[in-house]
């Protein structure tokens, strides 16, 4: 049996012109399931988004996943991109299965965890204080570079990862500490500091954007401390969950989040194409 992808709808293309296309997925002629392939607009048009792959329950099992995998591939290598980018959900173990099995390897994943009703203590000596905006224009610039270079770590151009990074921050921060629904807190320990928590607290969730202990004081616990006041500061605000990002790799981070209880719900994967 021959399995192929057919489009559904004229090629599409968003305001700046980054392409877009949804196409059936047959075999022999009959419908089994659906692709939709576009460029990632946060890196630009040499990065593609397998945006939705789906084959119907009874065609699942024989392959037909594979096959559009690869031909999406090829759409992307159609339009000159040299990437190609895909997002699966934890619980979806199939599908994460293949998408290795393929060749795409992990970048990052969010990770998740509802919150008990008592809000937790920070450890003595530790307390949050709001950020001062004079404080604000120096951490910028130190999270916009780190945030750059962990996209250039894992393969994206130095332009594209420094373009995204101003983009997020000018987006995530309009209006510096006093962004509204934000929380940008210096952890102090016994009056020094210690570290920065970026915390959002906007109506559709809570999202830890950003943990970071001073160099020099890491491996004392003052990420766990961080973390706890994200916690609180979430709890605060009426949410009952809390999420946030992380790049895989960075064993330090990914084991403090598995010991306070935060699982994964998404995995995010790339692939370079040859």
């Amino acid at each position: 049996m021959t399995t192929t992808l057919r489009p559904t709808e004229p090629l599409q293309h968003s305001a700046d012109g980054a392409p877009s296309r949804h196409f059936g997925v047959y075999v022999n002629g009959r419908p089994v399931g659906a692709v939709h392939v576009a460029t990632d607009q946060r890196f630009g048009p040499s990065v593609a988004r397998i945006e939705d792959l789906r084959i119907d329950e009874a065609d699942r099992g024989r392959g037909r996943g594979t096959v559009a995998a690869l031909a999406a591939e090829e759409v992307a290598r159609g339009w000159g991109c040299a990437r190609v980018e895909i997002a699966v959900p934890a619980a979806a173990g199939a599908a994460l299965r293949l998408a290795t099995a393929l060749g795409y390897v992990q970048r990052n994943r969010s990770l998740r965890k509802p919150l008990g009703d008592v809000p937790p203590a920070l450890p003595a000596g530790s307390r949050g204080r709001p950020m001062t905006e004079a404080e604000f224009g120096p951490w910028n610039e130190r999270a916009m570079e780190a945030y750059a270079q962990s996209w250039i770590d894992r393969g994206v151009a130095a332009d594209a990862a420094r373009a995204r990074a101003e983009r997020d921050h000018a987006r995530l921060l309009p209006d510096g500490p006093e962004t509204a629904d934000t929380v940008l807190s210096v952890l102090e320990h016994e009056g020094t500091r210690v570290g920065v928590l970026w915390l959002s607290v906007a109506a559709d969730r809570a999202y830890v954007y950003r943990v970071e202990a001073d160099q020099r004081f890491r491996g004392r616990g003052h990420g766990r401390a961080l973390m706890l006041l994200a916690e609180a500061e979430t709890a605060a605000a009426g949410h009952r969950f809390l999420g946030l990002n992380v790049f895989a790799g960075n064993t330090p981070a990914e084991r403090l989040y598995e010991s306070l209880g935060y699982v994964p719900v998404e995995y995010s994967l790339y692939k370079n194409l040859l």
